[in-house]
């Protein structure tokens, strides 16, 4: 067991690997043992963090690997590996930095290699927890220089410069008015009335208007239903008189346009989610719609009919807040990788999609950011044809 501590990757957390016995010439297993996760050591880490070991490294691989989870705002101190480390991230969103003062924000599913003799930390973002898989290599039995921590001062530092600059970026793709209806709409999926109210209000401050933030809220309930919907018009309802009563005059905007009574809902709302699925014909109908025909009536003649009629917001500002909200809640990743792929159909560039994810993020949470990043990622893989072209 002492071989086995000196090899892995946090050689002062005193817990062991589960592991069968084997021989020369078969498999060895490490079973998970709940005694091999063990809490940082605080003489090497900041904040909150668990070591979970997975497998030491042994005489023909020599490298080992461990899950490491960080707890909101939890890093390691400075350190080296002789022989460098893969960091992959499993879940949230990750933080490394060099002394040379240049750090990386990097998402569920991105690996970082750390080449070996550089001095580095890693840990979580500020504001949600992150947990990734480490490799890392041992040369002469030693994987790890430990050194001192790393200040707050320059932690902070490495955290705002990475949301700045990503909010940089997304600001130059997106406008203020695109950027305001993402934190309401995914808001309010959640049920967030706390942070919805704040959210409400910089939208209005963004140039969006009192109808056009009432139809986002309205439009919720086919996505949501009627009780996140129903608490959101209820939250801006508040806002409005408390703005009204402060000698506030918010722009109420344009009312939407009659819809005629002679029109085709059921052909109308066809057109609608064809354009939007990015086909210039309407397909037949697929297994859902046929086994509860009822639905996709439902889809076409209101959804796509009644909703998508109404002037007030554009197709691509629907899509917009569709997918925000999507993106806040779990179990929706199907619809929202159909969405994804709408609001790009309604014009929506890629540039201006990872705009979406990084406003997400700075301002809904890094959890959904990475999450729709992800299927954002599968997206556009699907869409580059043959010639390369999107």
């Amino acid at each position: 067991m002492k071989k086995l501590i000196q090899t892995l990757s946090f050689p002062l957390l005193f817990a062991s690997v589960a592991m069968a016995q084997s021989t020369e010439d078969a498999q060895t297993v490490y079973r998970t043992d709940p005694r091999g996760i063990a809490k940082g050591s605080a003489e090497f880490f900041t904040g909150d963090v668990q070591v979970e070991r997975l497998f030491p490294a042994n005489e023909t691989a020599s490298y080992s690997g461990a899950y490491v989870t960080f707890q909101p705002g939890a890093r390691t101190a400075w350190h080296q590996h002789p022989a460098g480390q893969h960091m992959i991230v499993t879940s949230g969103i990750a933080l490394t930095g060099t002394r040379d003062g240049n750090s990386i924000r990097f998402a569920e599913g991105d690996t970082v290699w750390c080449p070996p003799g550089i001095d580095h930390w890693h840990g979580a973002t500020p504001d949600a927890a992150m947990t990734h898989l480490v490799i890392t290599g041992t040369k002469n039995g030693q994987n790890v220089i430990w050194k001192e921590k790393v200040t707050n001062e320059h932690y902070r530092g490495a955290a705002a410069e990475n949301t700045k600059e990503k909010t940089m970026n997304a600001n130059e793709a997106l406008s203020q008015r695109q950027q305001a209806i993402i934190p309401i709409a995914a808001f309010t999926a959640s049920g967030d009335l706390d942070r919805l109210k704040p959210a409400l209000a910089a939208g209005l401050d963004s140039g969006l208007t009192v109808n056009e933030i009432k139809e986002v809220l309205v439009q919720m309930y086919a996505y949501t239903g009627f009780p996140r919907s129903l608490n959101g018009i209820n939250t801006f309802m508040v806002l409005t008189q408390e703005r009204e009563a402060a000698g506030i005059q918010d722009p109420v905007g344009k009312e939407a346009s009659p819809v005629s009574a002679d029109l085709n809902r059921d052909a109308y709302g066809a057109k609608v989610r064809a354009r939007l699925s990015g086909l210039e014909t309407i397909p037949p109908p697929s297994a859902y719609q046929r086994f509860v025909p009822i639905i996709d009536t439902f889809l076409k003649e209101h959804l796509f009919a009644d909703i998508f009629a109404r002037d007030v917001l554009s197709d691509q500002e629907r899509e917009l807040a569709t997918i925000s909200a999507l993106a806040a809640m779990t179990g929706t990743e199907a619809q929202l990788r159909f969405h994804l792929g709408a609001t790009m159909n309604t014009g929506l560039t890629e540039a201006q999609m990872h705009a979406f994810v990084s406003v997400l993020g700075a301002t809904v949470g890094p959890a959904q950011a990475a999450s729709a990043q992800k299927i954002l990622t599968e997206v556009l893989a699907a869409r580059i044809k043959p010639d390369g072209t999107q």
